[in-house]
């Protein structure tokens, strides 16, 4: 059980599996250990990909979870049923900002340009100063390299400030990333 701020975690991840067996493997093994930490699962809403994955693993294991997904998307993702909360909302944007309020942290798992915009709205956000919550972006064999030197290279070129390289918490493992979040602090 966890003892500080953190109480709710937003998941970021890909509605669709990917190509290797070993994503749903890490999206199934957060959703277990946010649940066995009497955390709620914050995420899009969805019962396919690694959304449907981290949201019934977290769902079974006792966790509350807070499914957020825009109409235009409900037929195509197709809501998980079973979850705490369905809220279905007008659109991409109301969806972003409902999921940012009911959270505490933000993590984020293999997915694609979906979840390339969310980790990217949500640093911003950050690099604004409109929130200080944790950013923790798991690099599970290597997916979010290139995103990772990305940053740096912008930041190299003086397109960023130094320290908007650490808006993110880069760890490889559901497990660094849990105990990151354990042990955060502001």
């Amino acid at each position: 059980m966890t003892t500080n701020s953190i109480k709710s975690v937003c998941v970021y991840c890909g509605s669709r599996m990917g190509n290797k067996a070993h994503f749903r493997t890490l999206a199934e093994n957060l959703g277990s250990m946010i649940a066995s930490r009497n955390m709620k699962l914050v995420y899009g809403g969805g019962s396919i990909g690694l959304m449907g994955a981290v949201a019934r693993s977290a769902r079974d294991g006792g966790a509350d979870v807070i499914g957020i997904i825009p109409k235009h998307l409900d037929a195509i993702e197709i809501s998980e049923q079973g979850i705490a909360e369905l809220h279905v909302t007008e659109n991409m944007h109301d969806r972003k900002k409902m999921m940012f309020d009911r959270s505490d942290a933000f993590v984020v798992l293999p997915g694609g340009l979906g979840t390339l915009d969310e980790t990217m709205e949500i640093m911003t956000w950050a690099q604004l100063s409109l929130h200080k919550k944790p950013i923790v972006l798991i690099n599970y064999k290597d997916f979010w390299s290139p995103l990772v030197d990305l940053i740096r290279h912008v930041v190299d070129d003086g397109f960023a400030d130094p320290k908007n390289a650490n808006l993110l918490k880069v760890v490889s493992s559901a497990e660094e990333a849990m105990d990151y979040l354990d042990n955060f602090s502001e």
